[in-house]
């Protein structure tokens, strides 16, 4: 790829994580339903947070995750949301500087608070999210960085984002810039509940040929082409995108480009949480994309960063962990 500033600019929700550990009961009586997110109001999310028990608190959301992973294996990262000018927004902010994470955003001076994310995370590892959007809903197409997606290899957009109809049009026209400096984008499909939400316009996007790259999972990809079986639904993503990198929890993950393919298989490891095993897997996949790894290493280094969150508490490995890591890409 040419040189650029960025390696990767990520797009998505600016959410503080609060999370706990808890039981399925504690879930059946909030009916939620596990390994799902859901989004509520700031009522529900206040109830809920009384009820947990003390948690982790860390800046969060899909794609900033990200693209904290990616810069802690040593690329250059930025990443665009909003928060507000509120105690949980500084920290947010704070927190991806601290890493090494470009954050160029001003805080909203007013209106709804910084978004936040309840996630319970019960003994088999699954965890389960509650996520009040906030200021992430005032995201639109002026919030862009036009010269930062212009002078980024890859722009990464999150799925949950696609939930404010003002971000939608951010969205394409991110895509539109990125495409027009002879950039990648990649898409996040984010959770199949997402994709039953907006399955119509993230097919238009990628239709419109402004997906490069495709980052799903295996029940978010049965779910956007409404196909039973993950081989008839990773079929139809080598029609219609250019790469598409889906992961299968402990089947590994599946690279499909056209007629070529590549299974990566998933590393052993103790599930504690896997809460940022997505993000982390896409994080380690694009890092080696932006060195012009072959498909097969970018996979199998996603699979890495992937097993070192798995095994703790968090959605991001820690940095000795991802330094530890990060010459497997130099």
């Amino acid at each position: 790829m040419n040189s650029t500033r960025y390696d990767i600019i990520g797009i998505g929700n600016a959410i503080v994580d609060v999370i706990a550990r808890t039981d399925d009961m504690f879930l059946d009586r909030h009916d939620m339903r596990k390994g799902a997110m859901r989004l509520i109001d700031a009522e529900a999310a206040e109830r809920i947070l009384t009820a947990m028990p003390p948690g982790q608190i860390a800046s969060g959301g899909s794609v900033a995750n990200s693209c904290a992973v990616a810069a802690g294996l040593g690329a250059r990262t930025a990443f665009l949301g909003k928060v507000a000018r509120d105690e949980l927004g500084v920290a947010f902010a704070a927190d991806l500087r601290a890493i090494g994470v470009d954050f160029p955003h001003a805080p909203l001076p007013e209106g709804a608070p910084t978004a936040r994310c309840l996630i319970l995370v019960t003994p088999d590892g699954q965890r389960t999210m509650n996520t009040y959007l906030g200021a992430c809903i005032d995201f639109d197409h002026t919030d862009l960085d036009a010269e930062a997606i212009r002078d980024s290899s890859i722009l990464y957009l999150e799925g949950y984002l696609f939930d404010p109809p003002r971000a939608q049009h951010a969205f394409r026209e991110a895509a539109r810039i990125a495409r027009a400096a002879g950039r990648r984008v990649a898409l996040s499909l984010s959770d199949a509940f997402c994709v039953d939400r907006h399955r119509s316009g993230f097919l238009d996007l990628i239709a419109s040929g402004n997906v490069d790259i495709l980052f799903a999972n295996e029940a978010e990809i049965c779910s956007l082409f409404e196909q039973n079986t993950f081989e008839s639904a990773a079929t139809e993503a080598a029609h219609v995108v250019p790469l598409a990198v889906l992961t299968r929890s402990e089947a590994g993950s599946v690279i499909v480009s056209g007629a070529e393919r590549h299974v990566a298989a998933a590393l052993p490891v103790d599930v504690v949480d896997t809460t940022g095993a997505g993000d982390a897997y896409a994080a380690g996949f694009m890092v080696g994309f932006s060195r012009n790894a072959p498909l097969a290493e970018c996979a199998a280094l996603g699979s890495r960063v992937a097993a070192a969150v798995i095994g703790r508490i968090g959605a991001r490995p820690d940095l000795a962990t991802l330094a530890a890591l990060a010459p497997a890409v130099a």
